[in-house]
């Protein structure tokens, strides 16, 4: 049950030449701050694909060059979304921040559409520094990230590799390679992983000879009432007006089919324990992807690190609900490792 749901999950003006401009519509999930300036944003990655982001920055900052914050997720999501709100929020504090649509999805480019990929979406948190470190108002030596749900995962791979971030928050996070590997809670075995594999590469030569991309399902239109409860809280942000985006493929369409087969051969933490700099991750007490963020923090070292748990939140709490997202615990966080 738990991999066939796996399975389902797996205008602004645009920048030309460089020079950024103001956003003319709201088209977020989340109200807009009165507190903040907005703009688009396009920057590339290693890999010639084109990134789309939400750069904003405090109205009232100041003439020094600031820390900056990236900020991607949850896995299936847009900037408009849960990102976006986080963005927003750290800004009011006083930070840039920069929310962006990972590769393959969103405004971001990438053929085919709905695909990803451990590699690809860790380096897409380091185009994402390497724009901001660029930026004249920012301190190339205050960098840090918010990974959220699996984006939290690829956010703390690209801690290990990328010495410029000097802190990372991954917020409800699921490690994807894990989960797309051994299934929810480990419980697909070799033969049940041997199966998938054989799945995922027959619907590979169907999709070539067929010269299109097979759709894998998504989340329903409509509940029975006998979905497993994270599944309606799934739906309870993504298919309502809380958090519906029409770009955002958990939303309003369906990750490839084969989109998922990298995931299960690439495993995204195994030099966790080679970062340096500061970690705190943060997940909901009642969530039911806490045990990632658990064996996550285990293998951590330093004294730098936190493994910080919100009682009574559940994993979609920490998507965009403002009573339970310790935006406090968070700023003081960055201001601590940031400066």
């Amino acid at each position: 049950m738990f991999k066939k749901l796996f399975i389902a999950f797996v205008t602004f003006v645009l920048v030309i030449g460089g020079t950024m401009s103001i956003a003319k519509e709201w088209d977020k999930t989340f109200p807009k701050s009165d507190k903040v300036d907005v703009k688009k944003v396009h920057f590339k990655n290693r890999y010639g694909i084109e990134l789309t982001g939400d750069l904003y920055t405090p109205k009232d900052k100041s003439d020094e060059k600031m820390a900056a914050i990236a900020v991607a997720g949850p896995f299936g999501a847009v900037k408009e979304q849960a990102s976006g709100l986080y963005a927003q929020k750290m800004a009011e504090r006083g930070f840039i921040t920069l929310a962006f649509d990972p590769s393959y999805t969103g405004e971001s480019s990438g053929e085919p559409r709905n695909v990803s990929s451990p590699e690809i979406n860790t380096e897409d948190f380091s185009a994402a520094v390497d724009f901001l470190v660029n930026q004249p108002d920012v301190d190339p030596e205050k960098i840090g990230i918010i990974g959220i749900c699996g984006f939290g995962g690829f956010g703390l791979n690209a801690a290990a590799i990328d010495t410029r971030i000097k802190a990372t928050v991954p917020v409800t996070m699921y490690d994807m390679t894990r989960v797309t590997a051994k299934g929810y809670f480990d419980e697909m075995d070799e033969d049940a992983r041997y199966q998938l594999k054989e799945t995922l590469n027959k619907q590979r030569t169907e999709d070539f000879k067929n010269g299109t991309f097979a759709k894998a399902s998504g989340l329903p239109d409509k509940l029975t009432g006998n979905e497993p409860q994270f599944v309606k809280d799934y739906y309870g942000y993504y298919k309502t007006q809380r958090g519906f985006h029409k770009r955002s493929i958990n939303s309003n369409g369906n990750w490839n089919t084969t989109a998922s087969l990298s995931l299960i051969n690439m495993p995204i933490l195994v030099y966790s324990d080679e970062i340096r700099s500061a970690v705190l991750i943060i997940h909901g007490e009642k969530a039911h992807s806490r045990y990632f963020s658990e064996a996550a923090f285990k293998k951590l070292k330093g004294d730098n690190k936190e493994l910080f748990i919100v009682e009574g939140a559940n994993h979609v709490d920490l998507y965009d609900n403002l009573e339970k997202i310790p935006f406090d615990k968070i700023e003081t966080f960055f201001r601590t490792y940031l400066k």
